[in-house]
């Protein structure tokens, strides 16, 4: 037991005292420590505490609880120090708050107001290091860095990748790529769980909340949106809706109502994905193809493969991601059924991802991609809000159904349970056995690995949650070691429902939230299997002809550059 506050809480092993106070609903004020964070950093020293018998103040972010410990979190000691560290942040901190991306959702300024600052009493230096747009996805801002650390643990222990890092020594201490290069040619994958882990606004989006304004107010031009899956099943967070499918219609009214013209389901491109990328998985099991095949859906983990581990590129799916085969079919279908008047189609896709935008810009098709952030702004600046009385539109077809196996897409796992549900009726002809549920690909669990057995054939899979614990399968394939058939990765933590495009305050909690909500969409499903879509069978039938076809293959898959090459 221990006490703080004179409250008593019971602590579980291995946790520090700024763990078992949050737990326990006591706020002690911090920056660097944040939620899954690997290990503390005791960079910025604002959660300091008083204990009980030591004079010094201590850090409860990395100071570990233990039985009879009294702590106090406010006395009149620490709250000085903490004002006192606060202000000498502040003190050569960049003052353009009203124009900052983060204004009124920064936590530095937060805790400002929380400790009563109101003016300057320090003035320092003002940084000049130069900014960093150079990347298709992230905006680097150097002078707005606090030097909290939180970054870098997420990049190098979360992520796996360590594309930035602690550079320069005092005054000139900043965090970049290796000697002082652009993002764009560092190893970075463009996955912004930095953006989310940033405190402050060094870190954030490159917006196309603009370009799509200006499309919008030009009478030449047709804009049209897709909607990923994991996007309604976030916004649903702050709005008071009770499913996806209302709110995916409540945010197809609200598009309609500024001007776009058509609002179609990423969704009906996940089942889409699933035929072909299935398809392909059996052919490589009978002829003899590169095994395992890993997803190729999550274009952060795909740049990763091409930057750092090229040597993988045979075991990719050549299937283009949800998101590139809707961008494709948007341009070859769209204007053959419906009358555009002669305008030029601009299709913009929303998406909880940053890495969607290199991916877009890397692959063409799509014009511009906002995030979950950015739509929320976007649809703001023109006095939208999503409220159950709000205006409500179906979504377009030709691309407008979706199955239950394309919801999940959004969640860890979700590629791997559509794609086995499709594989089994494929090759046995039957359906699985107790219903499609298929409960060893679900959950939170970093790495799941199971076996299933598909008429007397046993196929084996695994599915990576978070980019930071593909590295001992990618050893076991590279040593020509691993049984493995199939391979589902999500670059970000919990999958798309925790991209690096989503709320800042995205936690655990909150993606469990948005997992239960595509479970529970897909459990509700007329139909749950992305072979039944009758949208998709449509397409096969007026276009496409059949999974792998000429026309499939030239639409809806692509190649890889080995891109450490350069």
């Amino acid at each position: 037991m221990i006490t703080i506050n004179e409250r008593e809480i019971e602590w579980v092993p291995d946790e520090t005292v700024l763990q078992a106070a949050l737990r326990a609903g006591i706020a002690i004020p911090h920056l660097c420590a944040f939620a899954g964070s690997p290990s503390p950093q005791a960079a910025c020293r604002i959660c300091m505490v008083e204990v009980e018998g030591t004079p010094r103040l201590q850090t409860s972010c990395t100071l570990p609880a233990r039985d009879g410990m009294v702590v106090r979190t406010h006395t009149p000691r620490i709250q000085r120090a903490r004002r006192t560290i606060v202000e000498l942040l502040l003190a050569s901190h960049p003052d353009d708050c009203l124009f900052c991306p983060r204004s009124g959702d920064c936590e530095l300024a937060r805790l400002a107001a929380d400790l009563g600052i109101r003016g300057r009493r320090y003035a320092g230096l003002k940084k000049s290091h130069p900014l960093d747009v150079s990347s298709p996805s992230v905006i680097r801002e150097p002078n707005k860095c606090i030097l909290c650390g939180r970054c870098v643990a997420v990049c190098h222990s979360v992520q796996g990748v360590g594309a930035i890092d602690f550079t320069g020594r005092g005054f000139e201490t900043r965090i970049s790529p290796a000697f002082y290069t652009g993002l764009n040619v560092s190893g970075c994958i463009f996955c912004g769980q930095c953006i989310r882990a940033c405190p402050t606004g060094a870190l954030t989006e490159k917006s196309q909340g603009e370009d799509v304004i200006r499309a919008l107010a030009d009478p030449d031009v047709m804009v049209v949106a897709q909607v990923a899956p994991a996007v309604p099943a976030t916004l649903m967070d702050a709005a008071e809706i009770s499913s996806i499918t209302e709110m995916l219609e409540t945010l197809s009214g609200a598009l309609r109502q500024i001007g776009f013209e058509a609002v179609f389901d990423t969704s009906f491109t996940a089942d889409l994905t699933i035929m072909e990328e299935v398809s392909e998985l059996l052919h490589r099991v009978k002829n003899g193809g590169a095994l395992p095949m890993f997803t190729s859906c999550s274009p952060g983990w795909v740049r990763y493969v091409e930057v750092h581990r090229p040597e993988m590129i045979p075991y990719l799916s050549t299937c283009k991601s949800p998101q590139q085969m809707m961008g494709a079919l948007i341009k070859e279908c769209y204007p053959k059924q419906f009358d555009t008047k002669g305008r030029r189609i601009y299709s913009v896709s929303i998406m909880p991802c940053t890495a969607k935008k290199y991916e877009a810009q890397d692959l063409g098709d799509i014009d511009a991609v906002l995030t979950t952030r950015e739509v929320d702004q976007l649809l703001r600046r023109f006095g939208m809000q999503f409220t159950p009385k709000g205006p409500r539109a179906p979504l377009d077809v030709p691309f407008a159904e979706a199955t239950g196996a394309g919801r999940i897409f959004g969640g860890t796992g979700g590629v791997m349970e559509a794609a086995i549900r499709t594989a089994h009726r494929l090759i046995t002809g039957e359906e699985l056995k107790g219903g499609p549920k298929v409960s060893d690909a679900r959950g939170l669990d970093q790495v799941k690995v199971f076996s299933l057995d598909v008429a007397g054939t046993q196929l084996n899979f695994a599915v990576v949650n978070g980019l930071g614990e593909v590295k001992s399968i990618l050893h076991s394939v590279a040593q020509k070691t691993s049984p493995l058939h199939f391979v589902e990765v999500m670059t970000c933590p919990g999958g798309c429902v925790g991209g690096g495009g989503q709320p800042y305050d995205t936690d655990r909690e909150a993606i469990k939230k948005r997992l239960h909500r595509l479970y529970e969409v897909d459990r509700k499903s007329a139909s749950r299997l992305s072979h039944d879509n009758e949208q998709v069978k449509s397409l096969y039938k007026n276009l496409l002809d059949q999974p792998l076809g000429a026309m499939s293959h030239h639409l809806l898959h692509r190649s890889y550059l080995d891109r450490r090459k350069g």
